[in-house]
């Protein structure tokens, strides 16, 4: 068993033995606690749902799209996010049960404190880049030097930025961070208030086609599309949480077959040439990929959480070490159904 295992083992168990601890309390004397329900048992009849969607999720674009979650009988709220800060931000604020981020943000958002685990993947994208303009001088990383550089604090695109400067011998003190929303940046650097930008797709996409360059890419740096939750849903609400994995498994099959539908959805929403959704959807969207988060994404994280630490977004590498033991719950995952929603 490899040491990231071992972690895991030991703080899962220690947590669940503590949470058993709360529950007896919190039950009060001589009552025991309420289980709750199975993830087969009850009806999604009149239940509520709040979950997010996100043009850079073109999954949660074809689910809402499609109506199937309601079709099943939920009551759901969509909620747009407009990056994984933000996705991040109405989880913890309990304003969606559901939300999309990258996955390098959800280990940020859970080494701090955020109860929220991976249920699903919905991509391996390639979804970050660095952008330029023509009369900025930057062409590669180290022409970073001494620049203002525009980037969502956070997110993807934010720790795809950190990672370049490392792999290309600068430090994050080499540059000055402008810390803008994705569509917020795009904008700041067509205005030349910054000399590059961590793009984001579709944002990124579309920028491409205004005649904005990528100087520095590696899919490497990008981390996969995380599905999390909120400890508290999928503690009390087990069997939508498995009605929202299978309805992105379905998405996911639908997505593969119908690639125009899925382009034309998201330029409707993202407001696109639909040339820009396609490109974004056929050349930097994988959705040919395990959906069941484990150790494969593990690994992508465990490179990327000491420089949270290093930056002072983390206060330890314990936390981050505990984040990465107790963020994957493959539960509903491992057994997604994809046919119910045929």
């Amino acid at each position: 068993m490899s040491r990231t295992s071992l972690i895991r083992t030991a703080l899962v168990a220690g947590a669940a033995a503590s949470a058993l601890l709360l529950s007896g309390c919190v039950a009060g004397e001589g009552q025991a606690a309420e289980p709750a329900p199975s993830a087969e048992s009850g009806s999604l009849e009149g239940q509520t749902l709040a979950i997010d969607f996100a043009t850079y999720n073109p999954l949660s674009l074809v689910i809402k799209d499609q109506g199937w979650l309601e079709d099943a009988g939920l009551d759901v709220t969509w909620v747009q996010s407009a990056g994984s800060n933000k996705a991040n931000e109405a989880l913890r604020a309990g304003a969606i049960e559901v939300g999309s981020t990258a996955g390098s943000a959800a280990l940020l958002a859970r080494s701090n404190g955020s109860p929220i685990q991976v249920i699903d993947l919905f991509s391996q994208p390639e979804w970050a880049a660095l952008v330029t303009v023509d009369g900025t001088g930057i062409s590669s990383v180290a022409d970073l030097k001494g620049t203002q550089v525009a980037a969502t604090k956070g997110t993807d695109p934010y720790f795809f930025l950190l990672q370049s400067l490392e792999a290309e011998g600068l430090q994050a003190s080499d540059i000055t961070v402008q810390n803008l929303q994705h569509a917020d940046g795009w904008a700041a650097l067509q205005n030349g208030s910054v000399q590059a930008w961590a793009g984001l797709d579709p944002i990124m996409a579309g920028a491409e086609e205004q005649g904005a360059s990528l100087f520095y890419r590696n899919v490497d740096f990008n981390s996969y599309g995380f599905l999390n939750a909120t400890e508290d849903f999928i503690q009390n609400k087990p069997e939508v949480a498995q009605a929202v994995v299978d309805a992105y498994e379905h998405g996911r099959q639908w997505a593969e077959e119908n690639p125009e539908e899925t382009a034309q959805i998201l330029a409707d929403v993202a407001g696109l040439d639909l040339a820009v959704a396609t490109k974004v959807i056929d050349e930097r969207t994988n959705l040919d990929v395990d959906h069941v988060p484990g150790d494969a994404q593990i690994a992508v994280l465990e490179k990327i959480g000491p420089i949270f630490v290093e930056l002072g977004d983390v206060a330890s590498q314990q936390q981050v070490d505990e984040a990465l033991a107790s963020i994957v719950n493959d539960t509903f995952a491992a057994k997604a159904d994809a046919s119910r929603f045929e």
